[in-house]
C-alpha cells in the first residue's frame, strides 16, 4: 500500500469519493477497499466510532477483539488510548494483555529479544519480567515434571507488581465491575467505586492512594495519563529502558519521532504543529512516555490532595486552600453502548498557579554525533552511571542541556588513563566529548549573541527518522548553530539543511567514498586507489598493489578496514558480492606513518630571532594548495589525514600517530598522500580535539560573518561535488547488464592525479571471474 492510498484511509474518505487512480490500486474492487480499511484501522489501533471502518464492519465488539488480538500477536504496545473500551468493554487490562503475550512467546520458545523495546519496558513495569527473569522462567518451563513440561501460565505472576510511578494528577476511571467483584471489596473500595460511577472519574490525588492501587491491581479501574495542549514535557535520562529491537509499527515509529523532537520549552500543541502530526497522536505518545517513566510533566496543576499522598509529594508545595471541584468530575457522552463511549476529558475547574515562563528562552547549539559514540560509551565500562546517559543518547536520540550536568559529572569519574588498544579508543572519545561539551556550553566567545548558550547532543540517525522538511523545522526552531563530531560514520546520512548554520559535512555525499574520489581528483595526491563495481570477481590483485604489505578496504557506505595483502583477495571478493569496494594502498611495511592536520591551518611560528630553516613542511604540500582553491578551509573546522606509505618508516605506530605536522620530517611531498578530509570537531584524539577547538575560537568561526561565508562556500562545494558524481556515475544499459563481460573492472583504477569513471552496476545475474 503506497503513501497516497494510506493518506485517504487516514482521512476516512469513503469509496465513492476516492479518485480513480486510488480505486485502481484496489483493482476497482469495493470489497478489496473494505479489507484495506479494516486492516489499516486495526494496524493503527484506531477508534471504531471515529473511523470509516464503522461503515464496513458493523460489529464493534468484533472489531476491538480483532484489534487487541492483532496487537498482541504482533507484540505491539497495549492501546492505552482505548482503555475505556478494552477494560470497561472487554475487560482486557494491560496486565492480562502482557501476561498472555509473554505466555504466547514462551510457548513458541522465542527469545526475550523478540519483544520490541517499548513493549518490553511496559511488560517489565507491570509484570516485573525482564531478560533475566524470562530466561529463568524458560529454564523452569523446560524442566519436565512427571514427564511433561511446566505450562508457562503456572510460572507467570498472578497480579501486577506494585507500580513505581503513580502520579497524583493522573485520572482514575471505573472499569467493568461485577456483583462478585463488589462482594470482595472493602468499604473504602466500594466508596471509591461509587464515586467513580457518579463522577465518571477523578484525579488520583484526591482519593486514598492505597485504595486506588488496590482497585487497579485487581483490574476494576483503569488509569489515564492526561496531556494538554499547553503542557511542557521534560525527558530525563532513561531508567529501566529495555534495548531489544525495533518493530516499526505506527506507534513505535511515532514514539521515536517525538523523542528526538521534544524539549521542555515547547508546548505539546506547538510540537504537534512543528511535526505536522495529529495532536491527539502526539498526546497519546507523550502519555505513554510519562506512564513508562521516560518523561515527566513540568507544569503540573497544584490542588489539594488526600492525606495519603503527602508523603509522595516532595518537590512541590501542597496547596491547602479549599478548591472547587475537589473530586473533579469527568464529562462523558451518554450512551447505552459501552463501546460507544468517548475518552472523557477532565473538567478543569482549578486554575494553574504558575506556568513556567518561556520568555527569554534562546536557541541553543546542537552537537551532532552518531551511534558509534554511544557504542563507545556503553561498551567501555567507563563509569557506573554513564550507561544510562548513553542509552538515552541512543534511544531518545538527544541529551538535552538540562541533563548535561549529571552527564559531565559521570564523565569526570573516568580515571583510568592506562587503557590500551580498543579500550583506549573508548576512553579517548569519552574524555574528548567531555572537553568539547565544556568548551561549547555557555561559552560567550563562541556565541554570536555574546552571552553563551546551552548545548543539546543529538544523534544523526534519529534526525533521519524525520522527513527533510520536518527535520528543518525542528532544528530551526530550537538551534542557531549545528556542530558535527568528526569523523561521522560513513553509514550515517548527515544533515543537509542550509539553515541553521552547520559546521560539519554540508551534504551526506561529503561523508561518502565519492568525496574521497573528488579530493583525489582535484589534488592528484591520493594513494593508489581502485574502485571495483559490485559483482566483480578477482583472481588476483592489480600489479600496482603487489609492493604493499597492507591495504585499506572500504565497502560502500561502511567504515574502512586495514588488511594484509596476503589475505585481502578472499575478503575483497566476499565484499564485492553485495557492494562496490574501494581498495587503496596503505603501507609497504607493517605500519604506516599518519599525520592529522586540523584546519583552519595555523603555520608554526619560528623561534624568536630564528629564521626559516628551508625544510619541507606539510603546510606547504601541493595537495593543500590545490585543495584550498576548491574547499573553504578557513571558515570551517575539521582535519585532514596524510599518509606516508614509503619504505623509510619512523618509529611511530598506527595506534598513536602524531597529532601535528610541526615536527614531521618531510623528505619529499610525493611520499605523503592525502588520505581523508573530515569536517567537524574531532573526538578521537585529545590533542587534535584541543587544537581544533582553539582554532575554532581563534578564527572566530562561529561569528555571523564567518558562518555566512561558510554557507556560501559550502554551496559551491556541494555544486562541484554533485557535478563530479553526475559526471562519473554511469547508469548501466540493458546490454551492459546482460553482457557483464563488456565491463572491465580495472577501468575503475584511480591513480594519483587521474580519475577514471567508476561504474555503478546493479547485482550481476551471473558469477564471473575477471583477470587484468
Amino acid at each position: 500500500m503506497n503513501q497516497e492510498t494510506e493518506s485517504y484511509l487516514e482521512k476516512n474518505i469513503n469509496w465513492n469519493k476516492l479518485p480513480s487512480n486510488v480505486k485502481l490500486s484496489f483493482g476497482n474492487s469495493h470489497r478489496e477497499w473494505e479489507k484495506a480499511v479494516i486492516e489499516y484501522n486495526i494496524k493503527n489501533q484506531r477508534r471504531w466510532k471515529r473511523s470509516v471502518v464503522r461503515q464496513v464492519l458493523k460489529d464493534e465488539k468484533k472489531y476491538y477483539e480483532d484489534l487487541i488480538e492483532f496487537s498482541r500477536v504482533h507484540l505491539m504496545l497495549y492501546p492505552y488510548h482505548l482503555s475505556d473500551v478494552m477494560v470497561k468493554g472487554l475487560r482486557i487490562t494491560p496486565f492480562a494483555y502482557y501476561t498472555r503475550m509473554i505466555e504466547q512467546i514462551m510457548e513458541q520458545e522465542r527469545s526475550y529479544d523478540c519483544l520490541p523495546n517499548f513493549t518490553a519496558a511496559d511488560g517489565l513495569r507491570l509484570l516485573g519480567i525482564g531478560r533475566n527473569q524470562y530466561i529463568d522462567m524458560m529454564n523452569q518451563s523446560r524442566n519436565k515434571r512427571f514427564f511433561r513440561r511446566v505450562p508457562p501460565s503456572q510460572l507467570l505472576p498472578s497480579k501486577p507488581v506494585p507500580l513505581s510511578i503513580f502520579e497524583r494528577y493522573w485520572t482514575i476511571h471505573i472499569g467493568l465491575v461485577t456483583e462478585d467483584d463488589i462482594r470482595t471489596c472493602s468499604v473504602e473500595e466500594k466508596a471509591l467505586i461509587d464515586l467513580l460511577i457518579d463522577t465518571g472519574g477523578c484525579r488520583l490525588g484526591v482519593v486514598e492512594r492505597g485504595v486506588a492501587l488496590s482497585l487497579y491491581t485487581r483490574g476494576l479501574v483503569y488509569i489515564i495519563v492526561p496531556v494538554g495542549d499547553d503542557d511542557l514535557i521534560a525527558v530525563p535520562p532513561l531508567e529501566n529502558f529495555v534495548m531489544n529491537r525495533v518493530m516499526g509499527d505506527y506507534f513505535e515509529t511515532l514514539l521515536y519521532k517525538i523523542f528526538v523532537s521534544i524539549d521542555e520549552h515547547t508546548k505539546v500543541a506547538d510540537l504537534a504543529a512543528v511535526l505536522e502530526i495529529d495532536p491527539e497522536l502526539v498526546k497519546n505518545a507523550i502519555s505513554m512516555y510519562i506512564r513508562l517513566g521516560f518523561a515527566r510533566k513540568k507544569n503540573v496543576e497544584k490542588f489539594e490532595v488526600h492525606d495519603s499522598w503527602r508523603a509522595y509529594i516532595r518537590d512541590e508545595p501542597i496547596i491547602l486552600e479549599d478548591v472547587e471541584g475537589y473530586a473533579a468530575p469527568i464529562e462523558r457522552e451518554t450512551s447505552t453502548d459501552i463501546f460507544d463511549s468517548k475518552e472523557p476529558p477532565v473538567i478543569d475547574k482549578i486554575a494553574l498557579l504558575k506556568q513556567p515562563s518561556l520568555e527569554g528562552y534562546t536557541k541553543r547549539i546542537a552537537f551532532l554525533f552518531d551511534s558509534t559514540l554511544t557504542a563507545f560509551l556503553m561498551m567501555g565500562n567507563l563509569s557506573p552511571g554513564l550507561k544510562t546517559h548513553a542509552v538515552t543518547m541512543f534511544e531518545v536520540g538527544k541529551l538535552s542541556d538540562e541533563s548535561l550536568d549529571s552527564f559531565l559529572s559521570e564523565l569526570d569519574k573516568i580515571t583510568d588513563y592506562s587503557a590500551e588498544g580498543e579500550a583506549k579508543r573508548y576512553f579517548d572519545h569519552a574524555l574528548t566529548l567531555r572537553d568539547t561539551i565544556q568548551f561549547l556550553r555557555y561559552n560567550a566567545k563562541i556565541d554570536p549573541g555574546g552571552v553563551g548558550v546551552g548545548v543539546d547532543l543529538i544523534r544523526c540517525e534519529s534526525l533521519n527518522s524525520l522527513d527533510e522538511s520536518t527535520c528543518s523545522r525542528v532544528l530551526n526552531k530550537n538551534y542557531h548553530l549545528l556542530i558535527s563530531m568528526a569523523p561521522l560514520s560513513n553509514e550515517v546520512r548527515t544533515v543537509s539543511n542550509t539553515s541553521p548554520y552547520h559546521i560539519g559535512p554540508p551534504v551526506p555525499e561529503v561523508n561518502s567514498v565519492w568525496f574521497k574520489l573528488w579530493i583525489y581528483d582535484i589534488t592528484g595526491y591520493g594513494p593508489v586507489t581502485f574502485l571495483f563495481v559490485k559483482g566483480t570477481r578477482l583472481l588476483h590483485l592489480p600489479p600496482e598493489l603487489y609492493r604493499y604489505q597492507r591495504l585499506m578496504i572500504t565497502t560502500w557506505g561502511h567504515e574502512s578496514t586495514i588488511v594484509n595483502t596476503s589475505n585481502v583477495l578472499m575478503a575483497l571478493n566476499e565484499a564485492l558480492t553485495h557492494s562496490p569496494v574501494l581498495l587503496q594502498a596503505y603501507s609497504h611495511q607493517t605500519n604506516a606513518e599518519i599525520v592529522y592536520l586540523p584546519f583552519p591551518f595555523e603555520r608554526p611560528v619560528p623561534p624568536e630571532g630564528g629564521e626559516e630553516t628551508g625544510k619541507l613542511s606539510l603546510f606547504d604540500h601541493p595537495a593543500l594548495t590545490k585543495l584550498s582553491e576548491r574547499v573553504d578551509l578557513q571558515h570551517s573546522c575539521g582535519y585532514l589525514t596524510f599518509l606516508n606509505s614509503s619504505l623509510s618508516q619512523s618509529e611511530r605506530q598506527d595506534e598513536s600517530p602524531p597529532t601535528s605536522a610541526d615536527n614531521v620530517e618531510v623528505l619529499s611531498y610525493d611520499q605523503w598522500k592525502l588520505l581523508d578530509l573530515y569536517f567537524g570537531v574531532p573526538l578521537f584524539s585529545t590533542d587534535v580535539n584541543t587544537h581544533s577547538c582553539n582554532l575554532l575560537l581563534k578564527n572566530k568561526l562561529t561569528a555571523e560573518d564567518s558562518l555566512a561565508k561558510l554557507k556560501e562556500s559550502s554551496e559551491s562545494l556541494v555544486t562541484s561535488l554533485m557535478d563530479f558524481i553526475a559526471q562519473h556515475q554511469i547508469v548501466p544499459t540493458v546490454e551492459d547488464d546482460l553482457n557483464p563481460d563488456t565491463v572491465d573492472p580495472f577501468a575503475c583504477q584511480i591513480l594519483p592525479g587521474q580519475v577514471v569513471t567508476p561504474v555503478a552496476l546493479p547485482p550481476l545475474r551471473y558469477p564471473r571471474c575477471v583477470t587484468p
